[in-house]
């Protein structure tokens, strides 16, 4: 394949001034108003006696969740630049774009050799369609591959004392869920009608870096890190806002409902299940965390339950879907959530059915 056939990477570029604003854009308006409006109220009602304990949760809950998050956007950001910069685009096409099918089985295993949680995936997605990877392997990587990963594994294992069953059937619902969804989601959706502007049409590498030809691939290390530097801040900044955003409302609703109500006991398996993915999409944890809030309801909840919490919690929740509008059109994040919702309960249902006792 010709080089100048493969798509060149975008970067975060804003939307010339004839076009029309995208939904991703006006919703990042108003949100950032409404984020300005209420932490400015939340500020002057935390100097009241009666509000003090409610604001100081909140404020502590989302300096707790940035300080969490941060690193691993970080991270996710720079290994994003270095995908850019470092990762020959001929071998994107040989490993992905050439076999679509294999791409997606291949992109549900990236994550063991590629370990990235949820905070840090939305811009390694971003970058992976800029070099090229099919849409189908790109959501089946976004929602694997904070799953399927060797961090993932070690942190489920230590969480629930090394019972190796646990972190196999986290790892391979995880995997057989992200496969599914994307095979799906990639016979519905494509680049041209599944991404956002910024991602989805520019001509050539706009950003003003010398990096376009493959004459960079020659080029010296440092310059090539620091064109890494260059993008990875782009990302940070780009993707940063909706995480910012999507932090606060899960610090509010982490103080303003009490743990204890979701943790009673529930009969009824599938009840069981709603709650804890309902906690997965309200709480924002951590991939690398989450699994020592699901052992702490052992003897509680079903095994299925805390399962779901530990798998849908990676693939959806505030956090992530904020973040998603930077890259992806609205109507794949309506299909992407509906999916995912179905295919979760569906997928612990069974497995409750079938392992009631496996925990």
């Amino acid at each position: 394949m010709p080089h100048d056939s493969l798509i060149p990477l975008p970067s975060y570029q804003p939307i010339p001034k004839t076009a029309l604003p995208s939904l991703s854009q006006q919703m990042a308006w108003v949100a950032g108003i409404l984020f300005l409006v209420i932490t400015t109220l939340l500020f002057f009602l935390g100097k009241s006696p009666s509000w003090q304990n409610l604001i100081g949760n909140i404020a502590i809950n989302f300096l707790a969740m940035m300080v969490e998050a941060l690193p691993f956007m970080l991270i996710g950001s720079l290994a994003g630049g270095l995908i850019e910069v470092f990762v020959p685009v001929d071998w994107v096409d040989r490993t992905f774009r050439q076999h679509r099918l294999r791409a997606v089985f291949i992109a549900g295993g990236m994550g063991l050799f590629f370990p990235v949680c949820e905070c840090a995936i939305v811009p390694v997605i971003r970058r992976l369609l800029g070099k090229g990877v099919p849409f189908a392997a790109a959501i089946t990587f976004l929602l694997a591959g904070p799953i399927v990963n060797t961090i993932v594994a070690a942190s489920t294992a230590i969480a629930y004392s090394y019972d190796w069953r646990v972190v196999a059937i986290r790892l391979g619902c995880g995997y057989c869920i992200a496969v599914t969804i994307g095979l799906l989601l990639g016979r519905w959706f494509n680049r041209e009608n599944g991404l956002v502007e910024e991602v989805r049409h520019l001509p050539s590498c706009e950003c003003g870096h010398e990096h376009c030809g493959h004459e960079f691939v020659t080029a010296a290390w440092p310059v090539r890190v620091r064109h890494a530097l260059v993008h990875a801040s782009d990302d940070f900044f780009g993707v940063g806002f909706y995480l910012v955003i999507g932090t606060f409302i899960a610090a509010f609703v982490r103080s303003v409902v009490s743990m204890d109500t979701f943790s009673y006991f529930l009969a009824m398996p599938w009840q069981a299940i709603l709650i804890m993915m309902a906690m997965a999409l309200l709480l924002n944890l951590c991939s690398e965390a989450d699994a020592f809030i699901a052992a702490s309801f052992r003897g509680l909840l079903p095994a299925s339950a805390q399962m779901a919490f530990m798998v849908l919690g990676p693939m959806l929740d505030i956090k992530l879907l904020l973040m998603y509008f930077g890259v992806f059109r609205k109507r794949v994040i309506v299909a992407l959530v509906v999916t995912v919702l179905v295919v979760v309960l569906t997928t612990m249902l069974g497995l409750q059915y079938f392992l009631p006792d496996w925990s």
